[in-house]
């Protein structure tokens, strides 16, 4: 039977409740007051920026902090700054948060990117001009080779893995192998002849780099040719630090897993339209790609 009393007690337990609540979320912005996250550009930095633009006013608008985009150099500077504890959340590829991982980051993968058709994986492609006279790897003996950067899944490691798997050591059988910086440069560097080949990334014949490029009229799909594509890769991951609140991970976990329903021109601005909104991931779905690197460092010290 419901008295005065307990409706007053129960009024009592409600505000309490909702000024821990309040409370607790009053702490973690006290902390929080700005909320950085972190990404490698596939292309230039200006389209990185575009891109992610309307993404990061729905973030802001999500967590209810200002969310600010720090477009990195590479992998390495991401990592740092993960390390450094001043990048909150970072995209990664599986390679570059495997390293981070590695390198003692304390993060933790919070979400998988899903392809458009809702598969998980990609591929790392070897491509060469499809007016070249090159038709497979053995042809590309004494040529230039371009890779996309040290922490690079698809443009690096996966890439030196399979190299080794042909019995093939990139430095002894390419007259020279350079880091292009970014997939789209590596696309470039081919394009205009500074490589004879490039390894890049490839989801399908919808959605790669270069089908990227294609769309913005900096390159034509049918001018390249795939010589080599690897096994599927696990997806990309973003990680979050481990010592973050849990009640904002929990607003971060939402805001990107709900993204598409919230906010569908931000994420298709993003994605061109060519993704799934991102899974639920964990460190466990990155083991292998740890261990893919261990392989790769005893590669660069033989």
């Amino acid at each position: 039977m419901f008295t005065r009393r307990t409706l007053l007690q129960a009024a009592a337990g409600f505000a309490a409740l909702a000024a821990t609540t309040k409370g607790a979320l009053a702490d973690w912005k006290d902390t929080y007051k700005e909320i950085t996250i972190a990404a490698v550009p596939d292309e230039n930095a200006t389209g990185t920026e575009r891109r992610y633009e309307p993404f990061i006013q729905y973030l802001s608008k999500q967590l209810g902090v200002p969310v600010k985009l720090r477009i990195a150099n590479d992998y390495a500077a991401v990592i740092e700054g993960q390390i450094a504890g001043n990048i909150h959340i970072a995209q990664y590829g599986p390679a570059a948060y495997a390293r981070a991982y590695m390198n003692g980051a304390k993060i933790e993968p919070f979400g998988m990117q899903v392809n458009k058709d809702g598969s998980k994986g990609y591929y790392s492609v070897l491509w060469v001009k499809a007016d070249s006279p090159y038709q497979k790897f053995e042809d590309l003996k004494g040529k230039n080779l371009g890779l996309v950067d040290p922490n690079s899944t698809s443009g690096n490691n996966v890439p030196r893995f399979a190299m080794n798997k042909m019995g093939v050591k990139p430095e002894d059988f390419f007259s020279n192998v350079v880091y292009a910086g970014s997939h789209e440069n590596a696309i470039i560097a081919l394009q205009q002849g500074q490589v004879d080949a490039a390894f890049n990334w490839w989801n399908d014949e919808n959605e790669s780099m270069l089908m990227r490029m294609e769309r913005k009229k900096m390159a034509k799909y049918s001018d390249f040719r795939m010589i080599f594509k690897s096994d599927m890769i696990v997806n990309s991951p973003v990680a979050y630090l481990s010592d973050m609140p849990e009640d904002l991970k929990a607003l971060i976990k939402d805001a990107f897993y709900n993204v598409e329903k919230n906010d569908p021109e931000a994420f298709k601005v993003l994605t061109d339209g060519e993704a799934q909104p991102w899974a639920p991931t964990s460190h466990a779905d990155y083991e292998v790609i740890v261990e893919l690197n261990t392989f790769v460092d005893t590669l660069r010290k033989q």
